[in-house]
C-alpha cells in the first residue's frame, strides 16, 4: 500500500516555478491537472488498474482455491448439517486469505498501491492518499479480478464450488452485517497504520496486513464466510451461481467498514498524535517540537 500518488506527475507552470504568474492560478492548475486524464494520466492510471488486477487476480485465485480444498475435507461431508465449527478448517482457509493477501500486497505495493480490495480502496480516496478518478479504476480493476479469479477456479477444480460467502452458525443477517462492518474497519485501519502513515512498518506492511486478515477470517468465517471484500464475495458468488437474498450484507458492511476505519484513523490525525506521542517520548514540549520541525 505504497503512498508514491502516480498521479503528482504534474509539469510545472510558471507560477509553479517561480517566473512569474499569480500563485493561486498555479494551485489551480496543479488541481485542475491533478484530476484531469490527459495522456500522462492515462499510463499511470492503467499501470494502477493493470496492477490492481493482477494483484487481485492472484490473491484471491489462491485463496478461492485453498477455501475449496478446505471445504471439501471428507470430515465435513459426514456431517452436512452440522451447527459447530470445524477448528482445522478455518485456520486453513484463514492461513490461505492471510498469507495470500500478504505476497500479492508485497508484489504489487510498488505498482498500484496494492488496494485489492473496494473497501480499501475507499479507505485510500477518503484519506486522500488516492484521488476518486484512481480509486474507480482501482474499484473496476478489483471487480473484474474477483470474477475472473472465481471463474478460473470453479473451471480448473472439479467439484461443487465452496468458496462463495454465507451465513452460517445461526447468523441473522443483521448481525452478519456488522460482523462484516468490523472486520474490514480492522482491516483498513491497519492498512492506514501500516502502509499510509510514516513509520518504519511501511516497508514491511505487508506482514501486518496478511496477518490482520488471517485474525478476521478466524474470526468470522465460521458466522458470514468472511467476505470484508465485495470482488471477493462477488467473484465466489458468480463462480457459483447463486446469490443468497442477504448477498447485500457483503457489499454494504465492507464499505461501511472503510468508512469507519477512515474515521478512527482520522481522529488520531486531527488530535495530531504523532506530536504529542513524539513529544512524550522525548521529554520535549510540543511547541519544541513545532519549532524544530519549522527550521
Amino acid at each position: 500500500m505504497n503512498t508514491n500518488d502516480l498521479e503528482n506527475d504534474i509539469t510545472p507552470t510558471n507560477s509553479d516555478s517561480g517566473t512569474g504568474g499569480n500563485k493561486n492560478e498555479g494551485n489551480k492548475t496543479k488541481l485542475k491537472t491533478r484530476f484531469s486524464v490527459g495522456p500522462d494520466s492515462l499510463r499511470n492510471h492503467f499501470i494502477a488498474c493493470y496492477g490492481e488486477f493482477v494483484g487481485t487476480f492472484i490473491f484471491l485465485f489462491c485463496a478461492y482455491t485453498i477455501a475449496n480444498i478446505a471445504n471439501h475435507d471428507w470430515q465435513l461431508e459426514s456431517y452436512p448439517g452440522r451447527t459447530t465449527s470445524h477448528p482445522s478448517q478455518l485456520i486453513m482457509i484463514a492461513l490461505g486469505f492471510g498469507f495470500s493477501l500478504m505476497f500479492a500486497v508485497w508484489c504489487f505495493a510498488g505498482v498500484s498501491g496494492a488496494a485489492l480490495n473496494p473497501a480499501v480502496s475507499l479507505t485510500l480516496v477518503l484519506s486522500r492518499a488516492i484521488t476518486p478518478t484512481r480509486c474507480l479504476v482501482h474499484w473496476i480493476a478489483q471487480i473484474i479480478a474477483g470474477m475472473a479469479a472465481g471463474g478460473a477456479v470453479s473451471a480448473i477444480t472439479p467439484g461443487e464450488v465452496l468458496y462463495a460467502n454465507t451465513l452460517g452458525l445461526g447468523m441473522s443477517r443483521t448481525r452478519g452485517l456488522f460482523l462484516e462492518m468490523f472486520g474490514t474497519s480492522f482491516l483498513c485501519l491497519t492498512v492506514m497504520m501500516t502502509a499510509i502513515e510514516p513509520t518504519g512498518s511501511n516497508a514491511v506492511c505487508a506482514i501486518p496486513i496478511g496477518v490482520v486478515l488471517f485474525i478476521i477470517h478466524l474470526s468470522l468465517v465460521a458466522y458470514t464466510g468472511c467476505g470484508v471484500n465485495p470482488a471477493r464475495s462477488l467473484g465466489a458468488a458468480l463462480a457459483k451461481k447463486s446469490f443468497p437474498p442477504y448477498h447485500w450484507i457483503y457489499w454494504i458492511g465492507p464499505l461501511l467498514g472503510g468508512l469507519l476505519g477512515w474515521s478512527v484513523w482520522q481522529l488520531l490525525v486531527w488530535l495530531d498524535y504523532q506530536l504529542y506521542v513524539e513529544a512524550e517520548k522525548s521529554g520535549k514540549s510540543v511547541e519544541e517540537l513545532r519549532r524544530e520541525k519549522e527550521d
